[in-house]
Parts: C-alpha cells; sequence; structure tokens
C-alpha cells in the first residue's frame, strides 16, 4: 500500500456537533488496482453507529473485498480489464470521450459500476466487518493519482 493520511489539521478527525466526526483520508495510488487502507478507516470507528466512506472522484471506486489471499484482488482487477478494455481496443471504437487517453473513459465506466461509498457499521468502537474484509479503493486510471475519502461518523 501506497502513502494513506488524512487531511484535516487536526490529528485524526474534526468534531461537528456532538455525534458527527468527519475527515478526508488520502489514497495516494500508482496506477490501476486495489488499495486497501481498513486501518486507516478504523481510526474513524468510534462508539457506536454508522461509518460512511464517500469516494471524491469519478475514475476509482470504493469495494469491501476479501483481504486474506491477494489473487482476489488480481482476479478482480483483470476481471474488470477484461469486461472494460482501454480504449484503444478495437472493442471499445465507439467512445467519444477520449480527451484524456484510452484510459479515461474505462475508468469512468468503471466507476459507474461500483460503488463511491460505503456504510459500515460500527460497534463499541469496532468496524463491523467480516473476518477476510477489508475496504479498498479500486483505481481505474493508468497514472497515480491523490484520490481523497471524506468520512463521517454517526453515532
Amino acid at each position: 500500500m501506497k502513502n494513506v493520511g488524512c487531511l484535516s489539521p487536526m490529528r485524526g478527525c474534526c468534531v461537528i456537533g456532538s455525534t458527527d466526526l468527519t475527515d478526508i483520508i488520502e489514497v495516494e495510488t500508482s496506477g490501476p488496482g486495489l488499495y486497501e487502507f481498513t486501518e486507516h478507516v478504523a481510526r474513524f470507528a468510534t462508539g457506536s453507529g454508522v461509518l460512511t466512506l464517500f469516494l471524491r472522484h469519478t475514475s476509482c471506486s470504493l469495494l469491501i473485498q476479501e483481504n486474506a489471499d491477494p489473487d482476489v484482488r488480481r482476479d478482480l482487477d483483470a476481471f474488470f480489464r477484461r469486461l472494460v478494455p482501454r480504449g484503444d481496443d478495437a472493442s471499445m471504437s465507439y467512445l467519444t470521450h477520449v480527451a484524456e487517453g484510452p484510459h479515461d473513459m474505462p475508468a469512468h465506466i468503471k466507476a459507474a459500476m461500483m460503488p463511491v461509498s460505503l456504510s459500515i457499521p460500527v460497534m463499541d468502537g469496532r468496524l463491523m466487518l467480516g473476518t477476510w474484509q477489508g475496504i479498498y479503493l479500486f483505481e481505474h486510471r493508468d497514472r497515480p493519482h491523490r484520490r481523497q475519502v471524506a468520512v463521517a461518523m454517526m453515532s
């Protein structure tokens, strides 16, 4: 995993009112693939309630997926590359939004197929994820990016 951190000037999060905690987690990607940031999200799990994540971009996605076997991440990435090939593939010749290169519109298509927000129950300060579940940013672009995920904890 690359650089992941919080952008707020306070350590961890800012308090808004008495029950909402908000911040932004920044995930640095180096190209296509799944980037786990579960441990960074877990820092926001306080008390009991619902933790919401919202991705502030249109060419990547958020997923909850198995985090035990790296083959799962590789297979998911390979599946979506096959399902939605690059724009320079002959099967994608119908695309008109090509200004940013052959990865541009396919990235938007993949992002339209997967979630850009997640809601995760929190109980007694713990994310209620299953044993093998992790939280991932799924980067669909060819180039490195700094992605922002807004976090809100509602108790």
